[in-house]
């Protein structure tokens, strides 16, 4: 069966989380095929930045998925500009990393907000217009909406949650002609990244995994992927390659990582951010917040 060719010239491209990192070297690339974009972010300046930088095929919108005006307001400034939209990416995304035990209940939950609430805001809000042009999604999830890690559970669930989102959705439209993708990434070199292996616990249970799957993927691998997947609406886009067969394996390899982390290591990653989370955490006077789990 040939592939198919979806041609993005003239196309219009919604990307939220626009302003740096995946979405806004995939908007580059777009643009240089001759689709028009519009980028939206929390990060207002940044993200002007960015399409002011790519010139008129470029609309910037700050705002927040987690507010449904805001997303309102930038789907019709876009569909106002550009006539219509054709291709949503739904790529905003944060990482804090924590334990169950230890992590800030706000990170948590900002990040389900984020990661996974986001990505529904996003694509119901474009939908409709999406599928009047028989158009494209791709939300992007993450090689950790298969494998899931230690101080990652939040994170791993709000992937895991738009992998499924997804399906549903692929399966729910497809009559329509428009097409769902899901984007797959390891450690891509971004901003998200670097901070969220700052945190000394995240950095230690890094250095447990074998090499190849700690290596960090240059930020082209990602976006040359991305164009990639929407020039062919593919139903999985990923990157680095080997992220494809851990797709495949996963029903052996989760249950191969949580014995292979039974290790003295992961507890002390454990120990540690719980540590550092209890240094940091102070109450209302100033004092040191006492940590229940010792």
């Amino acid at each position: 069966m040939a592939r198919e060719h979806y041609d993005v010239r003239g196309k219009v491209a919604f990307i939220t989380g626009g302003s740096r990192g995946i979405g806004a070297d995939a908007a580059k690339r777009l643009a240089a095929r001759g689709a028009n974009v519009a980028l939206f972010d929390i990060d207002a300046a940044e993200v002007q930045a960015r399409a002011e930088e790519i010139g008129s095929q470029a609309i910037a919108f700050g705002g927040d998925v987690t507010d449904w005006s805001s997303l309102e307001e930038a789907v019709a400034g876009t569909v106002e500009r550009f006539g219509g939209i054709d291709i949503v990416m739904a790529n905003a995304g944060v990482a804090p990393a924590g334990t169950f035990a230890a992590i800030d209940p706000a990170d948590f939950e900002r990040t389900i907000e984020v990661n996974l609430l986001g990505v529904w805001r996003t694509i119901r809000t474009a939908l409709p217009h999406v599928i009047a042009r028989q158009g494209y999604i791709l939300p992007t999830a993450s090689a950790a909406a298969a494998m899931h890690a230690p101080l990652l559970g939040h994170y791993s669930a709000t992937k895991a949650g738009v992998e499924a989102m997804s399906n549903s959705l692929r399966q729910e439209i497809w009559h329509t002609g428009t097409r769902v993708g899901v984007a797959y990434f390891s450690f891509i070199d971004t901003r998200m990244t670097s901070d969220g292996f700052a945190h000394p616990a995240a950095q230690m249970m890094r250095n447990t995994m074998p090499g190849m799957f700690r290596a960090t993927a240059p930020l082209s691998a990602a976006g040359e992927a991305i164009v990639r997947g929407i020039e062919r609406r593919s139903r999985e886009v990923y990157a680095p390659r080997w992220v494809k067969p851990v797709l495949w394996a996963r029903g052996v390899l989760q249950p191969l990582a949580e014995r292979r982390n039974r290790t003295p290591e992961i507890a002390e990653a454990v120990r540690l951010d719980q540590e550092v989370k209890v240094t940091h955490q102070e109450t209302a006077d100033g004092r040191p917040q006492t940590a229940e789990l010792q």
